[in-house]
């Protein structure tokens, strides 16, 4: 049967999501495979399309990834561009309040509203209240008032924090540079105060049986790709310097994560 592949993930602006349609199409075109580039908008829950069994390659948070049985089969991991990720298939969880905003430090937002995405989120949630456990553990009570969830993606912070819905919230790093790429004045309206320590960046994963010839094709024509000229423009709008292999069990730190006894939004 026909597998699906999709990036829906990373697909932060339209420029970034008819780009990242014309790469897997170029990959799978290369690969001889005739699969499909499906498209999965917003609001559809992710977590329907991960639950998919016929994904052939998809972008996946390292966090269902890491927890989901049978785990489905890492195909690639991309690799941003930006120097901060130094060549390394990596992400962070970037902090940000709106632009216009007093704070200077993340503990000048205690006190206030807290935004995440959902909370079973790596990068809008997880990965959050992980970074601020120690806050809360030496501050020995709730370190904001309220928080407010279910903001969806990225996007959805940044309207929440432009409205003046939450005083805080949180960004994955690579979602936010695309946008400061491909929509400067709407990432504009917020600033970083912090960001997480780098944790295994969200792979392209298939839940499909994969043969082990499909899988190395599919791993060349990744590599490929981000070497192409005739994808040189798409890579670079992406900011995409290439993809990494990495073992899947380097995102066992993710489950091992949100696992632990982290606080609940509602506590911190």
């Amino acid at each position: 049967m026909a597998l699906a592949a999709n990036a829906r993930m990373y697909s932060a602006t339209a420029s970034a999501r008819a780009d990242w349609k014309t790469l897997l199409a170029w990959v799978l075109a290369r690969a001889e495979l005739d699969w499909e580039v499906i498209d999965y908008d917003a609001p559809a829950p992710l977590s329907a399309l991960w639950a998919r069994e016929d994904l052939g390659l998809a972008m996946m948070c390292g966090l269902p990834f890491s927890e989901r049985t049978p785990q489905p089969t890492l195909v690639a991991a991309p690799v941003p561009s930006p120097a901060r990720y130094a060549g390394r298939p990596v992400y962070f969880t970037d902090i940000v309040v709106r632009a216009d905003a007093p704070y200077q430090r993340l503990e000048d937002t205690f006190g206030g509203v807290v935004g995440y995405t959902l909370a079973d989120s790596m990068s809008g949630g997880v990965a959050l209240a992980h970074h601020l456990a120690p806050h809360r553990e030496a501050h020995g009570k709730r370190l904001f008032r309220k928080s407010v969830g279910s903001l969806i993606h990225a996007r959805g912070v940044i309207d929440a924090l432009a409205a003046g819905a939450i005083d805080v919230g949180p960004l994955d790093s690579y979602y936010h540079d695309l946008l400061r790429q491909g929509e400067p004045a709407f990432a504009q309206q917020v600033r970083t105060l912090a960001s997480t320590e780098a944790r295994p960046i969200p792979p392209l994963v298939a839940t499909a049986a994969l043969t082990p010839d499909e899988l190395a094709r599919l791993r060349r024509a990744l590599q490929a790709s981000t070497k192409a000229p005739e994808l040189l423009a798409v890579t670079e709008r992406l900011l995409l310097a290439g993809f990494a292999m990495p073992d899947p069990a380097d995102y066992d730190v993710l489950a091992r994560i949100a696992q632990s006894n982290l606080p609940i939004f509602e506590d911190l």
